[in-house]
């Protein structure tokens, strides 16, 4: 097949993880003929691409295809989409992100591309936005899934949430949980002493991890709350955030005036495939964004054997079951987060058997080729079924 996928910006991130590991295997495995598309990488999250120059996949960059609204120059990405993907002819046009999934599905639709899918890594409109922005989210939404055959979601909850808010029936999606490579997790704890010894922590310490950009609704305010009370119980406590991102100057001097800068480690931006090195060195992941389709990090931690507490939002619980493979919090709730933790950090059994409890729940439904096996079957099967009609129409 002849394959586009196109994505607002391949930063360090990961929906944009699932889709280069998609078009990978599309091209190593099924011997698809791949273009990816994109606007460029900007802001603190760096580039994915750049961080593995020799991912092999094509890659066409289209300047003006970029994250905030600006009409003229999203009317001039439109046109630039046409023209790329007329000049590439598509069977398949793929679409992630909401920018690139809204001009994508349009510019596609236009050109009477065969098959068009769209893959929904997390919904656009949120009850933390403003009425008349959750409004027009939720209008383009509805506009681009009828100029689309499939949408697939990386968690039920996605389908839930789209379904309600009136974007397109039931049975226009389907549920693909979102690949990774999942051996260097499972192999994470290798690493453990010498990355504690690094940052000068040693076993004694108790180690809760979060995983995510410095931005807003990320959640760490929430966590920098509830570790006032944690390090009062239990002074071996130490967190690890892993990532960077526009609010770290904010959060540190936040930290900073709890007096509990000794007990936090800002690891800066790190590259995916270090990500399990960090992870391995833990000893619970919390996940307390506000908003998140099915956040890679939950997986990660439970391929790693680390039990996970996390706020119940989103796809969430389709991994942290409640009391098996780690805890489910409600949002916002720095009560019942701390209480978790807590848990937690005085039963390393208990912490033991969630991690291999979630280990074996994720094993198998996160291999990269296990998700880009299911998409290439999805493409095959609305290949197929756009012929039959196109046949019939003769």
């Amino acid at each position: 097949m002849r394959i586009a996928h196109v994505i607002t910006r391949m930063i360090v991130g990961g929906a944009q993880e699932n889709t280069l590991l998609c078009c990978q295997d599309l091209l190593r495995h099924h011997g698809d003929q791949v273009l990816l598309i994109t606007g460029p990488s900007l802001g603190p999250e760096g580039d994915l691409l750049a961080t593995f120059p020799d991912h092999g996949v094509p890659v066409e960059r289209i300047g003006c295809l970029r994250r905030p609204i600006h009409p003229g120059r999203d009317v001039l990405a439109y046109w630039q989409l046409k023209r790329v993907l007329r000049n590439f002819r598509p069977d398949v046009v793929h679409t992630h992100s909401a920018k690139g999934g809204f001009l994508g599905r349009l510019a596609a639709w236009k050109l009477r591309v065969p098959v068009v899918v769209h893959t929904v890594h997390g919904a656009p409109f949120h009850p933390y936005q403003p009425w008349w922005v959750r409004s027009l989210f939720r209008w383009c939404e509805r506009y681009a899934a009828r100029r689309c055959h499939k949408m697939i979601s990386v968690a039920d909850a996605m389908t839930h949430l789209l379904v309600e808010a009136g974007v397109a029936p039931r049975e226009k999606f389907v549920t693909i949980y979102s690949g990774m490579q999942i051996e260097p997790f499972l192999e994470a704890t290798r690493a453990r002493h010498q990355v504690r010894r690094r940052l000068g922590w040693g076993e004694e310490h108790l180690v809760i991890g979060k995983i995510a950009r410095l931005f807003r609704l990320k959640g760490h305010d929430d966590l920098v709350q509830a570790a006032k009370v944690v390090v009062r119980r239990y002074p071996q406590a130490r967190f690890l955030l892993v990532g960077d991102g526009i609010l770290r100057d904010a959060l540190q001097r936040k930290i900073a005036r709890a007096g509990l800068s000794a007990y936090f480690h800002f690891t800066g931006l790190v590259a995916p495939d270090q990500i399990a090195s960090w992870i391995g060195a833990m000893d619970i992941l919390v996940h307390c964004s506000l908003r998140e389709g099915l956040a890679r990090a939950l997986p990660q931690a439970l391929l790693a054997g680390i039990p996970v507490v996390s706020y119940d939002v989103d796809g969430a619980r389709e991994v942290v079951l409640d009391g098996t493979t780690g805890y489910l919090v409600a949002p916002r709730d720095t009560g019942g987060l701390i209480k978790a933790l807590l848990a937690l950090l005085a039963d390393p059994e208990r912490r033991r058997a969630m991690g291999e409890h979630g280990r074996r729940l994720c094993i198998t439904r996160f291999r990269h080729e296990t998700m880009t096996a299911a998409i290439r079957q999805l493409y095959e099967q609305l290949l197929a079924e756009a012929q039959k009609g196109e046949a019939l129409n003769r």
